[in-house]
């Protein structure tokens, strides 16, 4: 596990520590992932990802997260170990409007509290863990804080200061990532605190 301070994890300048992920190979990371004003801006078309360079283990991850005009859809990905396009094999924290909070398990990852629907008897390509609770979601055009830890592969996740949910994942290394999808998104005060 690679030790980084948050000044390398997002210094607010430009995305030189995260590589990039774009479904289209004909379109540019550049009109897809950008810094504007110390904060990130993801288009959200065409669909992909960026991701960290290092892998992390232990952490709390902090960021706050608002639409560029209407409510959409993106994630953050956390413990990703196979960074392939256009999903990774890894565990989404979904961000979609009214279902930020959710767990979505990307390209065969896995989390103990998962279980097949009733009645259904093939696992799905995109399976879920709804959070427990109703959204804390604020509306679009207000920046929602979002807090992540992961320890051990157990992941807890607040939407502005509610816990949403909870899942352990077999895996416990990985990259983080931050998706383009559906919409434009503003990401800022990105602080990863790592813990031993």
């Amino acid at each position: 596990c690679t030790t980084s301070g948050s000044s390398d994890f997002f210094n607010g300048k430009n995305l030189s520590n995260w590589e990039f992920i774009i479904a289209d190979a004909t379109v540019s990371p550049n009109d897809v992932f950008k810094v504007v004003n110390g904060s990130i801006y993801i288009k959200g078309e065409p669909l992909g990802y960026m991701y960290t360079k290092d892998k992390y283990q232990n952490y709390s991850l902090e960021l706050e997260y608002k639409w560029d005009g209407e409510a959409a859809n993106s994630g953050v990905f956390l413990i990703i170990e196979d960074p392939t396009n256009p999903f990774p094999k890894g565990i989404e924290c979904q961000l979609m409007d009214q279902k930020a909070g959710d767990f979505v398990l990307l390209g065969g990852s896995d989390m103990a509290e998962y279980q097949l629907p009733e009645g259904e008897t093939e696992r799905p390509q995109f399976p879920v863990i709804e959070r427990n609770i109703e959204s804390a979601e604020k509306p679009a055009g207000e920046w929602n804080k979002i807090e992540i830890s992961v320890y051990d592969g157990v992941i807890d996740v607040f939407v502005n200061g509610v816990h949403q949910n909870t899942g352990t994942s077999p895996a416990t290394v990985g990259h983080i990532g931050l998706q383009s999808e559906g919409g434009g998104i503003y990401f800022r005060n990105l602080i990863l605190t790592e813990v031993n």
